[in-house]
């Protein structure tokens, strides 16, 4: 029993005892923790930051002062002996290169380890001393995680500052339209090296774009306004680790995606060259736009205006025409809007040379000659087969109609037009056209020539017929009671000379000899007359114009009066009255015919000539 109350009073004292141990250990140990990464990733080469705080109690925390405390790191197990890699006062070969770059009076235990390689792959524990032997190993521990190349950086897409979470949802339901705001953001981790890492941007194709980076956080956002020269195109964040040996790298990329309206629109022509009249030809649109041109639509132009046609984005003529050549219009149109292009179908073709003009001739032959053909043909004048130049006596002029047509003009002096022929000739690439022209010679009207004129001119012509009828039967009945004064004039079947323009005229070698007259063969000088013949109008284009310069010669000679009975005699006294009037009388047996002979032709009985036989 007393035993018992002894050993009851002994046991109060020791829980006493252990009251007190128990709040001696609080102050030591109940306030011990520590702040550390669950995992770090080094890059092999570089180095490793172990971001590190700390908390003691009461008692260790005073004896932590500047310089006075050891850091110690345990790899893979909390055996001081066994698995120490690193210390803060006396490192050793075999130990983990390295540094604090923490503050231990400030509870900061951050480290810094080196050379990092394969072998610092592991769990690390954290272990702090005091140089008054307070010691304590903070089980709580992290991991380190060597890798060879660095991870991708990450890249996000932002429109109008609102950020698209993957590129799926760029492309189904938020793509770029053209004209937005876009920035691209790139991050990578902030892995230990010297110097720091960059983030790098490129893009294919290169396209200059403003960089705002921020190296410290290793971001770098890319800013600019989408247009349809991004679509498509793949934008490169590079992160670059600085290693002592050599350089590390990793990219990622993005691929953008903007919706615009269409862009580089375009006509071809097939098949290329030149579109001759009669083949076949495809007028095909194209066009560059996202999402693709709905409908292409074609129209022609008009007189100014536009003529819808057909959709699609080919155009064919199976067979070419003139009418198809012009100006054609595509329009490529999507829900984001529409642009035109044109192109100018050129229908070519060898010339072709009008056949309204001809000639106009007056004291000088005016021709001309107009010509149409694509490409633009080129016009010559040939006269009697040889090319015609501007000379003294031809001047050639040329007048632009259009891109196609020309007309030209030739004056010629008009003894040019008397035997020869004149050619318009035309050419291009395409072939040849000729046109031949006949010279046609119109006397210009008096301006005040009308059917008054005619009437009156009419009229004048009826009563100077009879005047020369009565005058003709007066003189006849004169010339019959003068039988011995008889004189004519025959006419050769041959011209003895011509004149300067090359007319011919006749002499008279034979004559009915008047009573004084010895002999028949006698031979006497010859006598010319001159008959002018004005005011003289040809009945028909085909006949000679006789102008007031035209000339006739009578050669007249003087014979005897001893005439054979069978040979024919012509007698023709020479007596004028305003108007020529020539008489000629002939005697022959069997009796003669008489024909009237102006300039070498028979004339007969019309509105400017009277012939009478009696």
């Amino acid at each position: 029993m007393r035993v018992q109350p002894s050993f009851n009073s002994k046991m109060s004292v020791a829980e006493k005892i252990c009251i007190f141990v128990l709040l001696l250990r609080g102050v030591y140990c109940g306030e011990f923790s520590i702040s550390l990464p669950e995992k770090i990733e080094a890059l092999s080469g570089s180095c490793v930051i172990i971001n590190c705080t700390f908390e003691t109690n009461q008692l260790f925390g005073k004896a932590l002062t500047e310089g006075s405390a050891t850091v110690l790191w345990l790899k893979d197990g909390s055996d001081i002996n066994k698995h120490q890699v690193f210390n803060s006062r006396d490192p050793k070969p075999n130990y983990f290169e390295g540094e604090m770059t923490g503050k231990l009076h400030e509870k900061n235990c951050t480290t810094v380890f080196y050379n990092v390689s394969s072998n610092y792959n592991g769990k690390y524990y954290f272990r702090i001393m005091t140089s008054e032997g307070k010691k304590y190993t903070y089980h709580v521990n992290f991991s380190i995680n060597v890798i060879e190349s660095p991870h991708k950086p990450t890249v996000q897409l932002y429109v109008e500052q609102k950020e698209v979470q993957d590129q799926k949802e760029v492309q189904d339901q938020e793509e770029v339209l053209e004209g937005s705001s876009v920035s691209l953001r790139c991050s990578a981790e902030t892995l230990c090296s010297s110097p720091p890492p960059t983030l790098t941007w490129s893009s294919t194709p290169r396209i200059p774009l403003s960089d705002s980076s921020r190296h410290q956080e290793l971001i770098s956002d890319l800013n600019f306004t989408a247009t349809h020269h991004q679509h498509r195109v793949t934008f490169t964040c590079t992160v670059t680790y600085q290693l002592q040996d050599e350089n590390k790298t990793a990219q990622n990329n993005i691929t953008l995606h903007v919706q615009y309206s269409p862009k580089n629109t375009s006509v071809s022509v097939s098949p290329v060259g030149s579109v001759l009249k009669g083949s076949s030809v495809t007028l095909t649109c194209s066009s560059d736009a996202n999402p693709a041109v709905l409908n292409y639509t074609w129209s022609r132009e008009i007189e100014g205006q536009l003529k819808q046609m057909q959709t699609g984005d080919t155009l064919t003529f199976n067979r070419t025409d003139l009418k198809h050549r012009g100006w054609y219009h595509c329009t490529a149109q999507n829900q984001h809007g529409s642009q035109n292009s044109s192109v100018m179908l050129d229908i070519q073709y060898a010339p072709q040379i009008s056949t309204s003009f001809s000639c106009v001739s007056g004291d000088v032959a005016v021709c001309f000659c107009e010509v149409d053909g694509n490409p633009s043909p080129e016009l010559e004048w040939h006269l009697s087969g040889r090319s015609v130049t501007n000379s003294s006596n031809t001047f050639i002029s040329e007048e632009r109609l259009s891109s196609t047509g020309l007309r030209s003009s030739i004056t010629l002096h008009q003894s040019l037009t008397n035997t020869s022929t004149l050619h318009c000739v035309s050419k291009n690439t395409h072939g040849t056209d000729e046109q031949l022209f006949h010279l046609v010679f119109i006397t210009q009207k008096a301006p005040w020539f009308n059917i008054y004129s005619l009437l009156v001119g009419v009229a004048a012509g009826t009563s100077f017929m009879v005047i020369l009828w009565v005058t003709t039967l007066l003189y006849k009945c004169v010339f019959r009671t003068r039988r011995g004064d008889k004189a004519g004039l025959i006419q050769n079947d041959a011209a003895d000379l011509v004149d300067s323009r090359e007319e011919p005229f006749y002499g008279n070698k034979v004559m009915i000899p008047s009573a004084e007259d010895p002999t028949l063969n006698h031979s006497e000088t010859l006598h010319y007359s001159t008959i002018n013949f004005t005011n003289t109008k040809p009945e028909s284009d085909d006949n000679r114009r006789i102008s007031s310069l035209t000339i006739d010669y009578a050669v007249i000679k003087y014979c005897g009066r001893n005439i054979e009975d069978d040979a024919p005699k012509v007698s023709a006294p020479s007596s004028f009255t305003d108007v020529p009037v020539c008489f000629c009388e002939g005697d022959g047996n069997p009796s003669p015919e008489l024909k009237q002979h102006l300039s070498g032709r028979p004339v007969t009985n019309s509105s400017n000539t009277f012939i009478s036989e009696e």
